[in-house]
C-alpha cells in the first residue's frame, strides 16, 4: 500500500472501523440488484422489480437523513443498532414474500422497512473526519473510502447475481442482509473511535444540513448522477439477458465499479493547488459524457470496454463532493450532509431503476440506455447552475481539505494522533 494510505492506519482502531464499515456497505450494491434479479427471476417483470428496487431506495432516501441526524445527536451505537433491527426484520418478510408469490403490495412494505438501513459510509467517514479534520490526510482517507466503496460495487454484484442465478433466487438478498448485520454491530462495537455526539442546542440552532444552499445543489445534481447508477443497473441485467449471459451482467457491472476503483487509487495519491469545485464540476460533466457510447452498445465485450471507461470518473467525484460537504456543513451535521448527498443518489437510483424497468418493458434493454444519458445532461445541467453557490463555502467552513498542512493543527489534535 502506497506511503499516504499506510499513514491513515497510523491511528490506533482505524482498520476496525475501516474493515466494519467495508462489509456493512456490502448491502448498497447487492440489496437492490438482488432484489431486482430475485424478481425477474420468479416472476419475470421486470417493471416490478425496478419499482421495488425504487421503493427500497427512496424508502433510505427517506429514512437515512433523519437516521444520521439523530447519531449526529446521540451517537452511532445509540441509533444505529435499532435501525438495523428494523431492516433485518423487512428483509425476513421479503423473502418469503417473494418466493410464496404473495401480493405485490407485502413486497413494497417490506422494501419500505429494508430502507431504514443506515448510511455506513457516512459513518464511517465521519470517524474519519473526527481523526484527520483539518489536515491533507482526510483527502487520502476519503479516497480510500471511495476505494473501498468501489470494492463493493466490484464484488457485491457479482455475488449477488451470481448467488440469485446459480443457487436460488434469494440468495443474493439473503447474504446482503448477513453482511448488514455483521458490519453494524461491529461497527457499533468500537467506542473508541466513535465521533462525540454533539449538543441538542447546537442542532436546535442551526437546523437541518440542508439548509446550505451548497449542499443543496450537491444533492440536487445527485439525484441525476445516482439516475445514471440505477438506470444502468438494471439495464445492464435485463441487456446481458436478452444476449443469453445474464449471469455475466455481475462482471460487466464490476468492470464499472473497477474503473472507479482504479480512479480513487490514484486520485488519493495527488495532492490538488486548486478548489475541490472545479474538479467536481469537470467530474460531473465526464460522467455524463461517458454515457454516450452505451447508446451504441451491441454486444457484452463493448460493454463492458465502455463502462469500464465510464466508471473512472466516479470516484474523483464523489471525493471532491465529501470535501465540499466537509466545507458547507457545520461540524456538528457533519454526518447529516454526507447522507444528503447519498440520500440524494438513493432517489436517483429509484428513478432510474423504475424509469429503466419500464423503457425496456416497452422498447427493449438497448433503448433502456437512453436513461443514463438523459440523466448525465440533467446533472450538467444543475452543476452549472449551482456552481456559484458551491464557490461560496458557509462561514467558518473555508479553505480545500487537501490544501491544509498538519503543522496548522492545533497542538491538542497532534498529541492525539501519536498517542
Amino acid at each position: 500500500m502506497p506511503s499516504p494510505y499506510r499513514a491513515l492506519f497510523a491511528a490506533p482502531g482505524t482498520k476496525g472501523f475501516s474493515a466494519a464499515g467495508l462489509l456493512g456497505r456490502m448491502p448498497l450494491s447487492m440489496m437492490g440488484i438482488g432484489v431486482v434479479t430475485m424478481v425477474s427471476q420468479l416472476t419475470g417483470r421486470y417493471g416490478l422489480a425496478g419499482a421495488l428496487s425504487a421503493t427500497l431506495a427512496l424508502s433510505a432516501a427517506v429514512a437515512g437523513p433523519q437516521i444520521s441526524r439523530l447519531v449526529d445527536r446521540y451517537g452511532q451505537r445509540r441509533v444505529l443498532r435499532p435501525a438495523t433491527l428494523v431492516s433485518l426484520a423487512a428483509a425476513a418478510v421479503l423473502l418469503p414474500a417473494a418466493h410464496h408469490g404473495w401480493p405485490d403490495w407485502v413486497l413494497f412494505a417490506a422494501c419500505v422497512g429494508i430502507g431504514c438501513v443506515p448510511s455506513l459510509g457516512a459513518m464511517v467517514r465521519a470517524r474519519w473526519a473526527a481523526l484527520y479534520g483539518g489536515t491533507a490526510r482526510l483527502h487520502t482517507a476519503y479516497s480510500f473510502e471511495s476505494v473501498l466503496d468501489e470494492v463493493c460495487f466490484i464484488f457485491g454484484p457479482i455475488l449477488s447475481i451470481g448467488l440469485s442465478t446459480a443457487w436460488f433466487p434469494e440468495a443474493g438478498p439473503l447474504l446482503a442482509a448477513c453482511f448488514l448485520a455483521t458490519g453494524v454491530f461491529w461497527l457499533t462495537s468500537q467506542r473508541a473511535t466513535e465521533p462525540a455526539p454533539h449538543a441538542r442546542d447546537e442542532h436546535r440552532a442551526g437546523g437541518s444540513a440542508l439548509r446550505s444552499r451548497g449542499l443543496r445543489v450537491l444533492v440536487a445534481t445527485f439525484v441525476a448522477t445516482g439516475t445514471i447508477f440505477g438506470a444502468v443497473d438494471v439495464v445492464t441485467v435485463a441487456f446481458a439477458e436478452e444476449r443469453g449471459h445474464k449471469a455475466a451482467a455481475s462482471l460487466v457491472l464490476a468492470l464499472y465499479a473497477a474503473g472507479s476503483c482504479t480512479a480513487a487509487l490514484v486520485f488519493g495519491l495527488l495532492r490538488f493547488a486548486g478548489r475541490p469545485e472545479r474538479r467536481w464540476l469537470l467530474g460531473i460533466c465526464a460522467m455524463a459524457v461517458s454515457m454516450i457510447p452505451l447508446l451504441l452498445v451491441g454486444n457484452l465485450p463493448f460493454l463492458a470496454a465502455a463502462l469500464f471507461v465510464a466508471g473512472l470518473s466516479i470516484a474523483p467525484t464523489m471525493i471532491s463532493t465529501m470535501s465540499l460537504v466537509e466545507q458547507h456543513v457545520p461540524r456538528a451535521r457533519l454526518t447529516e450532509g454526507m447522507t444528503w448527498v447519498s440520500t440524494g443518489l438513493a432517489v436517483g437510483v429509484a428513478l432510474g431503476s423504475s424509469a429503466g424497468g419500464w423503457v425496456i418493458d416497452a422498447a427493449g434493454a438497448r433503448a433502456g440506455y437512453g436513461v443514463p444519458a438523459v440523466a448525465g445532461a440533467v446533472a450538467v445541467a444543475v452543476g452549472f447552475l449551482g456552481y456559484r453557490r458551491l464557490a461560496r463555502p458557509a462561514p467558518r467552513r473555508g479553505g480545500t481539505v487537501g490544501q491544509h498542512d498538519e503543522r496548522h493543527v492545533p497542538q491538542e489534535r497532534q498529541e492525539r494522533h501519536m498517542a
